[in-house]
């Protein structure tokens, strides 16, 4: 497969995401998933400490054995999981990867992340103890999630001397959310920084399994979460995802094959990270990375899902 830079970090342009495990997936369904992302030429797998409520980072490191060397791991810290887990103040962020290298089993996270923006911690604060985490040989390098264009100037420019920086950013972005087009994908450019879609199928819709006027098929995440139902689940994305797929499928390819491919037109989106509740959907995930999109089509595709409107200028 081929493979693209985060950092240091060298990964597969397709990802395994980590989500569903120790929630929808049991210990044996995590191990078989992430088998068929090894066996398919998967090396990057992403989680999160509060993920299954903290069980996914374990399922992980379990189901991995013997073959963590060949991976590269990411995780992320700092979402809510109790009273006294969250945020990224320094001596938090120092217990919350000692307890994020137990779970996973290992002697080191290759990409770790904040998870979100801490508004009571000033980011200078967190980068320096994620440098000190990087020189004691615990991180390779780190990155961050759900950070705004002036979020990700504000860091960098907190970095001082040869300190560790963010090298990726993970928000979402996907066909039908393409916010990220106005101010952050650019920012990526400016700075050098790998931009990780989230939600890069819609959560679903994005496979061709939804149709309007019915009812979430039995068994998928959004007739699970009426919270993402609510987010993902509507009238506009169905009929977009059918005039997507129809577009697709008069070219030979499959709508899920043109949600991969799309994303990883951009030379700043290195892996396209998706969850997957069998091998089968980890195959599916793989083979559907190999479209080599022509202008023309790109330019179709705006038409049928239009890019967001620009920023507006500042002042």
């Amino acid at each position: 497969m081929e493979t693209r830079r985060i950092g240091s970090l060298e990964v597969s342009v397709v990802g395994l995401g980590c989500n569903n495990f120790g929630g929808r997936l049991d210990r044996q369904g995590a191990r078989s998933v992430v088998a068929a992302a090894l066996d398919a030429g998967v090396n990057f797998f992403d989680t999160a400490d509060m993920y299954g409520e903290t069980r996914s980072e374990e399922l992980l490191g379990d189901a991995l054995g013997g073959r963590r060397d060949q991976t590269v791991v990411a995780t992320k810290f700092g979402w809510w999981i109790d009273d006294q887990r969250h945020g990224a103040k320094p001596d938090y962020v120092r217990r919350a990867v000692e307890d994020s290298l137990r779970r996973l089993g290992t002697d080191r996270i290759d990409l770790y992340q904040l998870h979100r923006p801490d508004p009571e911690t000033p980011i200078e604060q967190t980068l320096a103890v994620l440098d000190e985490l990087v020189r004691a040989g615990k991180v390779r390098e780190i990155g961050c999630s759900q950070f705004s264009a002036a979020q990700l100037r504000e860091a960098q420019a907190a970095v001082r001397g040869g300190a560790a920086r963010f090298v990726s950013v993970q928000n979402q972005y996907s066909l039908l959310h393409r916010e990220p087009e106005r101010e952050v994908l650019p920012e990526c450019e400016r700075q050098g920084l790998a931009f990780l879609p989230f939600f890069p199928l819609a959560s679903g819709i994005l496979t061709g399994k939804y149709r309007r006027g019915a009812p979430a098929p039995t068994g998928t995440r959004l007739s699970a979460n009426s919270g993402l139902a609510d987010l993902f689940l509507n009238d506009r994305n169905l009929a977009t995802a059918e005039a997507l797929a129809a577009f697709a499928e008069r070219r030979g390819h499959s709508l899920l094959e043109l949600a991969f491919s799309w994303l990883l037109r951009h030379r700043v989106v290195p892996s396209v990270i998706a969850g997957a509740m069998s091998p089968e959907q980890v195959r599916a995930n793989v083979a559907a990375a190999g479209w080599r999109l022509s202008a023309e089509e790109l330019a179709e595709v705006d038409r049928l899902a239009p890019p967001a409107p620009p920023a507006a200028p500042a002042g």
